[in-house]
């Protein structure tokens, strides 16, 4: 599978696009000036213990304060709280644990007043960014992310991706780590080190070690709220976590940009720096990739695909639902169970990418056409968790239940990606919406290709407005002469300067209206 990242960088925000086998996989936008991101290390102060909620309220500079669950407090709290208090005090002059004390952990289903007391100086990280009306949600299980491992203090476990299925190689990585290990600390090994020798796993773990020891000299004397340890930015993480064998370009827009991700790459995979290609060409560069184009057809209530089919994309206050129809797709076949089972399967597909796309979290209802077979539930489930493996946030697929419906909960770091797709009309001057003027010929053409292959008419015309008349006729091949290579038939333009600009009627040879 290609992969192809286009990053358009504005004064405000970066934008980048993922791109697997030229199909829009992923978006991602970041203000230029965010300062919360999942993943930033503070110094944060207790404001509230809520017995109630078994949480606190952490104050880390945010306009509200960030929730702070006994869940994510993690076992380590004690020697968390040890280790940050003898850092701001000066007393711990180490930064490195080899002869630091690992406290007793605290019990699971303790209460968040027996381990935490008000106006606590704490050491936390981001682990949901601020959603709708909440603060950010943080963790005290401290984690310092590299290439192809993880470093996580006061811990003395090794743990290998799942993703890494080779035994061998898993056993492997298991013993090289367990001997380069730092002491008191774990480290999970990342999918990105399979393969990996044992110099470029030590060299990523003494540089994240250095991260450490960044963080322990900013205790020092600290007050809070401070923070102590930024990810890095959007660009370079989604680098640093998606980063394969099967990427192909990145195509940037802005010249220093460009240079920092060829600095970057050098660190951590120099045979890929050669792939970065700054892109100065006069039409921005999302347009030039085809890639706002595909943001119009993706967004919005309705995702349509290629064979006419069509989903549904509802959000609730609880969950999202979305419903499959087949719309025009029409078979030669006369089964419609394998009707139903086709469009199931490329629905899921569809909404897997919707999903990492618009990056949909919490509970998702999914009401699939119904299959009798027990045999295709079992072929869209098993289908469904496939088009999910390549979806890098948790989640969770259940199969159908017995109404028909398939349930998916899926992690939610951050607020969904949600891009209006209407424009302005150009008759009633805003007071309504229509779709999306770029898609128009698109539409045209599934029409077309849907009337053809069913109703196979002897002649056939479409009537548009003026505007889109000229459009469809002008240019050396103009669109009409492509309509009459591809279909094998001249399709007849007639304009009508009363139709609305984005309204269009085909009609049969008898001047009848084909209505779909």
């Amino acid at each position: 599978m290609d992969k192809e990242l286009i990053i358009n960088s504005t004064p405000v925000e970066v934008e980048i696009a993922l791109l697997e086998n030229k199909k829009l996989a992923e978006l991602h936008r970041q203000k230029t000036n965010s300062n919360f991101t999942v993943g930033d290390i503070f110094l944060g102060k207790t404001r509230k213990l809520i017995p109630g909620l078994n949480a606190a309220f952490i104050d880390i500079g945010y306009k509200k304060d960030a929730f702070l669950h006994y869940t994510d407090l993690g076992p380590k709290l004690r020697s968390l709280l040890k280790f940050t208090k003898g850092a701001m005090s000066g007393g711990m002059k180490e930064y490195r644990l080899d002869n630091f004390k690992i406290e007793p952990e605290i019990i699971k289903t303790g209460k968040i007043d027996q381990v935490l007391d008000k106006k606590d100086s704490i050491l936390v990280q981001i682990l949901k960014e601020p959603i709708s009306t909440k603060g950010p949600r943080l963790s005290c299980e401290i984690t310092i992310p590299g290439r192809y491992v993880v470093l996580t203090p006061f811990t003395n476990v090794v743990a290998v991706s799942k993703k890494v299925s080779n035994n061998d190689e898993r056993k492997r990585l298991q013993r090289l780590v367990e001997s380069i290990r730092p002491k008191n600390f774990g480290v999970i090994v990342r999918t990105a080190a399979e393969g990996k020798g044992v110099a470029d796993i030590h060299e990523e773990i003494l540089s994240l070690l250095a991260k450490w020891g960044q963080i322990h000299g900013q205790l020092h004397n600290a007050k809070a709220p401070k923070k102590l340890l930024s990810e890095l930015d959007k660009t370079s993480s989604i680098l640093r976590d998606i980063l394969t064998e099967n990427f192909n370009k990145i195509n940037v827009n802005d010249k220093q940009l460009s240079e920092n991700i060829k600095s970057y790459l050098k660190q951590i995979a120099p045979d890929k720096v050669g792939i970065v290609n700054y892109y100065g060409g006069k039409k921005p560069v999302f347009d030039h990739f085809g890639v706002t184009k595909q943001i119009k057809s993706s967004f919005g209530k309705t995702a349509t695909m290629a064979s006419g089919a069509y989903i549904v994309i509802e959000h609730t206050e609880a969950m999202h639902v979305i419903d499959v129809n087949s719309g025009h797709k029409i078979s030669n076949s006369i089964d419609q169970e394998s009707n139903a089972i086709a469009v199931n399967i490329e629905s899921a597909a569809e909404i897997a990418r919707q999903l990492r796309l618009r990056d949909i979290g919490g509970l998702i209802i999914i009401d699939f056409i119904d299959v009798k077979k027990q045999e295709n539930k079992k072929l869209l489930y098993q289908k469904m968790r496939e088009f999910m493996k390549k979806d890098r946030a948790q989640h969770t697929v259940l199969p159908l239940s017995k109404f028909g419906l398939m349930q998916i909960t899926r992690q939610r770091v951050k607020p969904e990606l949600n891009i209006s797709t209407t424009e302005k009309c150009p008759t009633c001057k805003g007071t309504g919406k229509i779709s999306p003027s770029i898609l128009l010929t698109d539409k045209l053409e599934a029409d077309l290709t849907t009337i053809i292959n069913s109703i196979v008419p002897k002649k056939l015309s479409l009537e548009v407005h003026p505007y889109i008349y000229g459009y469809l006729k002008q240019g050396f091949p103009s669109q009409q002469m492509r309509w009459s290579w591809q279909h094998k038939q001249w399709i007849r333009l007639k304009q009508n300067s009363n139709l609305a600009i984005m309204d269009y009627h085909f009609y049969d040879e008898h001047d009848d209206e084909i209505r779909q």
